[in-house]
């Protein structure tokens, strides 16, 4: 089971929830190339809780450790053949990684004029960087204590200026920020390898992962902004998600167990809200029914022995993780069904019998 941490509070209280009840949103990758009409897609289909494109087809700096090393203020990073590397002075890898984020937001800052409500920016996690980017002269850099506290610090910094940035440019949002962490579930059990494949990294404990996790969540809230962290890998550890601060919790619910719903109680019982994949990422056909998209949900509920009636209010629908392997035109069908899917859950929470 994940690990229950009683005792260690937040530095900053967590801000109320932007989004309303019965909302629904993305994971943020799509499939693609073409920044214009990714984000047009996302502001009109998802109007209501809109979300930064990604779209890691796009190439070098486009994928998701790439387009996290942008955002490390202070920090240069380069491709080497064995991924992203640590570097002495800013590249041309860099340099395009910096540039992809920025037209990404002159993009986001068109399609989301006069918009007012929640809006979400994503971004991988210290920890998924951490085991992700190597050292200049050595492994991953989570071999480094020193070296992941310098990436917490960088990633905080440069995370709250985008999202001040965004706060500028679209005066009516308030900004909500996605922690990527899929990493850290083989973090905390020492399943990183090492940069040679024939090892594995040292095994963080859980309040290591925690502290490192609330510095950034503090980060945003110290803007006003509304730090929430998103894990698709199988047992989630929700605990600690809960324990840095985060206002909520993103999770693949078709890969949650029996194992999971203690800690999903608790964090819903802390005020923590669930953000559930239900949707397919990938092209299905047909559709299934709404009903049984939104089962996982009411089943949680049911174990957990929650009011149905509250399952709209803690539960943001989403798509599964791997929006961006699916074909051009099956975000729009997934945006539609995840909208579906909350409203269901908001007018039908129980199941009719």
């Amino acid at each position: 089971m994940p690990p229950t941490l009683k005792g260690v509070s937040t530095s900053l209280p967590t801000p109320p929830r932007p989004w309303p009840v019965g909302a629904a949103t993305g994971v943020g990758s799509l499939p693609g190339v073409d920044p214009d009409e990714a984000m047009r897609q996302v502001a009109v289909e998802l109007d209501e809780f809109p979300h930064l494109a990604e779209l890691p087809a796009a190439g070098v700096g486009a994928d998701m450790v790439g387009r996290g090393a942008a955002h490390l203020s202070g920090l240069h990073v380069a491709v080497e053949p064995s991924g992203w590397r640590f570097a002495a002075h800013a590249g041309a890898d860099e340099r395009r990684a910096r540039g992809t984020l920025a037209r990404d937001l002159d993009v986001l800052e068109e399609h989301t004029q006069g918009f007012a409500g929640p809006l979400k920016l994503q971004v991988a996690g210290p920890w998924t960087l951490a085991s992700s980017i190597e050292l200049r002269h050595g492994d991953k850099a989570l071999a480094d204590a020193g070296a992941v506290r310098d990436i917490t610090a960088a990633l905080a910094d440069g995370i709250a200026a985008v999202a001040l940035d965004v706060q500028k440019r679209v005066p009516g949002a308030t900004v909500v920020v996605q922690f990527d962490e899929p990493l850290l579930p083989a973090v905390l059990s020492g399943r990183v390898p090492t940069a040679s494949g024939f090892g594995t990294l040292r095994l963080i404990e859980p309040i290591d992962a925690i502290d490192q996790l609330r510095a950034v969540a503090d980060a945003i809230r110290v803007i006003g902004g509304v730090p929430i962290t998103h894990c698709c890998a199988s047992s989630p550890p929700i605990a600690i998600f809960v324990e840095a601060g985060m206002a909520a919790v993103s999770v693949d619910a078709t890969l949650l167990t029996q194992r999971d719903d203690d800690a999903i109680g608790e964090a819903v019982e802390a005020g923590v809200a669930m953000f559930l994949g239900l949707i397919p990422s990938i092209d299905v056909d047909p559709m299934p029914r709404t009903d049984e998209l939104v089962a996982p949900a009411r089943r949680l509920w049911s174990r957990l022995g929650f009011d149905p009636e509250h399952l709209a209010r803690d539960v943001v629908v989403t798509p599964t993780c791997g929006l961006a392997g699916s074909s051009p035109t099956w975000p729009k069908l997934a945006y539609r069904a995840c909208r579906e899917a909350a409203t269901v859950l908001l007018e039908a929470p129980e199941e009719k019998s």
